[in-house]
């Protein structure tokens, strides 16, 4: 079973919406729940460095900081009007 925290920024208040957001999150992908962290992102780093978590939760993608690491992205399939839709061929 992953070991999994919730971090929410500091400076995001109430937290309580957003606990509860993460929280519902853990409870369907079954995650051991290790806490939540309003430390500063250098220290979720380095919690997952360390290995003492495999799985950050949070609220919302807006209260990631640009510029942090480790990074991890989905490259999606758009066409060259922006839309993501993605066309399979037909089978059978």
């Amino acid at each position: 079973m992953e070991i999994a925290v919730i971090w929410i920024p500091a400076d995001i208040e109430p937290a309580e919406p957003a606990v509860a957001t993460c929280l519902a999150h853990l409870r369907r992908h079954s995650y051991r729940f290790a806490g939540i962290l309003r430390a500063p992102w250098e220290t979720v780093e380095q919690a997952m460095i360390d290995g003492e978590v495999d799985v950050v939760v949070i609220a919302d993608h807006a209260h990631l900081p640009p510029d942090r690491s480790p990074r991890i992205e989905l490259a999606t399939a758009t066409d060259a009007d922006g839309d993501r839709t993605v066309s399979y061929p037909k089978l059978g």
